[in-house]
């Protein structure tokens, strides 16, 4: 760069900040403005509407890269929770506890997912999307190398903890950071191969972790290096090729830059005001996810009903080792392949989501080009039918006198049902919370992943003493409950969102 165009910077940058100012600096030559309401409204830093620094207007191949960087990340958090799963007859051989005992090594990485969130998500709020996931990740790895050196039950279980409560950073950034570069009108397509990855980890894992478990050169050991392998990939990929999104970051770093450039003192930002210490980090961050969860109505209702769904699910799962392994007499990787139906149907919900975008679009443009939360709603209610008819339809045809195509068809229904709730869930928590959606859907995570740590300690004994077809059957039987769900949240959602503190109110 030469000395002329150095010189020029400053100007450009003035020149830039008049188009959104209320006073025109370029007219005034400059003049500080009479009052320092004024002066700061003129040297805020915002973003100009084709401005290349903003997300938003990079190029749509480039953010789609950054989008399927993103969805790795959070696919190789969630394969973590279950490619060990097919590996609890051997652990609890080797380990010298019962079965039901073995179902903790996925139980407790579930429960971390519990209360990462509610840390990660609301440090990604004051630090940046970036590092608020990759650093976790890489301690994720890390203790998936101590779970496969493990040789007791208590370290296993430890680091398995562990392993989920780092595993959960991507949870509930991935999905908020999706926002950061998609607005309200793009962001449905994204956001469902980020929940894609989320929910279709657990499917496809134990297969792959079957595979592992039995192969004689390997063991249930190296399920857990190979998630550790896979982990380190995924980090050093992003360590390079992920750029930070978080608009308040971004644009803290443009008024430094500006400061620095022009030698002027006045450029500022509201994110750099912020106050990040000891106190803060606890009373302003960190429970900031547990106040929204527990005085956000919004939140409240969306996080119960997708935990209930959330809890069924994974109640329900317990059953397939019993459907497929100890009643049809399968092997270890053939009772796994069944997961592939449960993986199709999550894969089919992307067509109904993608889908009901054309009509987003209308709800979009009636309202200004302003987020319209609500009309997100309409797929769950063909969501909830499908949940419903797969929980009733795998258990009346579990039985072996019926063709293992059946149930398998029905975790299909039973897939696509959930994801269906599941993605707009996501997309309804992006569109009302904006930037702070992470700390909503961290506490939708702490929530559902609650009870499907509680629920598949319970699943086992009860599928075994009351049988999978009556258990199946109660289960859908209770999921028929929340049908409703969908259309009061369209009713009222509205008026549960003009209570919030944390979103500005609906016009």
């Amino acid at each position: 760069m030469n000395e002329n165009s150095r010189s020029d910077m400053p100007e450009r940058n003035l020149q830039s900040l008049s188009r959104r100012s209320t006073i025109d600096l370029e007219k005034n030559q400059g003049t500080i403005p009479a009052t320092e309401a004024d002066t700061k409204r003129a040297y805020l830093v915002k973003w100009d509407p084709d401005d290349p620094e903003n997300p938003k207007n990079w190029n749509p191949w480039y953010r789609a890269w950054l989008c399927f960087q993103m969805a790795l990340l959070a696919f190789v958090g969630s394969f973590g929770s279950s490619i060990i799963s097919p590996s609890q007859p051997f652990l609890a051989t080797h380990l010298d506890v019962s079965l039901e005992t073995s179902v903790l090594v996925v139980s407790l990485f579930v429960l971390g997912y519990a209360f990462g969130p509610m840390v990660f998500a609301p440090l990604g709020e004051a630090f940046g999307r970036k590092i608020s996931m990759l650093p976790a990740l890489f301690v994720l790895g890390i203790f998936s190398i101590g779970t496969a050196v493990s040789h007791n039950a208590a370290s296993l279980f430890i680091t398995r903890f562990f392993g989920g409560l780092f595993a959960s950073a991507p949870v509930s950034n991935v999905s908020a950071a999706v926002g950061d570069l998609y607005d309200a009108k793009e962001r449905g397509i994204p956001m469902a191969l980020i929940a894609l990855c989320v929910v279709g980890g657990p499917c496809v894992a134990p297969i792959v972790g079957a595979a592992i478990t039995i192969n004689p050169h390997m063991g249930w050991r190296w399920t857990e290096y190979i998630q550790a392998i896979f982990t380190f990939s995924v980090v050093a990929l992003c360590s390079f090729a992920l750029p930070e999104t978080y608009h308040p970051v971004l644009l803290q770093r443009k008024a430094q830059r500006l400061r620095t450039e022009t030698g002027n003192p006045s450029y500022w930002h509201p994110h750099e005001t912020e106050k990040v210490d000891r106190n803060t980090i606890f009373t302003k961050y960190i429970f900031r996810p547990g106040r929204m969860l527990f005085t956000e109505s919004m939140v409240t209702c969306i996080a119960a009903y997708a935990s209930f769904v959330y809890g069924l699910l994974f109640f329900q799962l317990e059953s397939f080792p019993i459907v497929f392994g100890l009643k049809r007499g399968y092997s270890t990787i053939v009772s796994t392949l069944p997961f592939l139906g449960l993986f199709a149907g999550v894969v089919f919900a992307l067509i109904i989501n993608i889908a009901n975008q054309k009509f987003y679009a209308k709800a979009l443009a009636r309202n200004n080009g302003r987020a319209v939360p609500e009309a997100r709603l309409p797929p769950m209610l063909v969501g909830g039918v499908f949940f419903s008819a797969g929980l009733f339809w795998f258990g009346w045809t579990a039985d072996p006198k019926y063709s293992w195509a059946l149930p398998s068809v029905a975790a299909g229904f039973i897939g696509a049902g959930f994801n269906i709730t599941f993605q707009q869930c996501l997309n309804y928590l992006a569109d009302t919370y904006g930037p702070l959606a992470a700390s909503a859907m961290a506490a939708n995570t702490f929530l559902r992943s609650l009870l499907a740590f509680g629920l598949p300690l319970a699943a086992r004994p009860l599928f075994l003493n009351l049988g999978v077809a009556p258990g199946s059957s109660l289960l859908g039987g209770i999921s028929c409950v929340a049908l409703p769900v969908p259309l009061l949240l369209m009713k009222y959602g509205r008026q549960l969102r003009e209570k919030s503190k944390y979103t500005p109110k609906p016009d």
